[in-house]
């Protein structure tokens, strides 16, 4: 039978046609689906994941002289698809790694912050958490500018040092 023939057949529902157009078609659509993919694994299920698709819209099609081509656009499609997908879930993984260093960093931060006295943990956080002015801490403290100021330095000095010890100085 000729190949529009079979084509024709498979369009009007024939399973014996559409399986023998999707063998007819088999290799260039792994060829493409592998150069898009580069992964032979991922080719396969492209090309099984096409079959499907053909298979259910076949009647669509309305020349059976395009079937080669409306076949290589479905695998294309579910192709770039899946590349999308993929950038997806590379970006989301980063980005959770970026989580779970940050949450890491702020579990550090909260220990070695549990190591100062409660006056020194005010002042770090009315002045870095709350982003306080010298004056206002001042005020709010009841001590001079410069007590607050040298205490800060004290404070941050001793939270290098903690850092510095585990090795992890750039926190501070």
């Amino acid at each position: 039978m000729e190949e529009l023939e079979i084509g024709q057949k498979a369009i009007e529902g024939d399973d014996e046609a559409f399986l023998a157009v999707i063998r007819l078609h088999k290799e260039p659509l792994l060829r493409a689906a592998l150069a898009f993919l580069k992964d032979e694994h991922a080719a396969i299920e492209a090309l099984q994941e096409v079959t499907y698709r053909a298979y259910k819209k076949i009647h669509t099609v309305k020349e059976p002289a395009y079937l080669k081509t409306w076949l290589t656009r479905i695998m294309i499609n579910y192709c770039q698809d899946q590349l999308k997908r993929r950038k997806r879930i590379i970006s989301d993984n980063r980005l959770q790694e970026t989580f779970v260093h940050q949450d890491q960093s702020f579990l550090e931060l909260k220990e070695a912050l549990g190591m100062l006295s409660n006056e020194d943990q005010q002042l770090i956080y009315l002045k870095y958490f709350q982003n306080t002015k010298i004056k206002e801490i001042a005020a709010l403290e009841k001590i001079p500018e410069g007590t607050v100021k040298s205490r800060l330095h004290t404070v941050l000095k001793k939270l290098r040092l903690y850092f510095k010890e585990k090795g992890e100085s750039e926190h501070v």
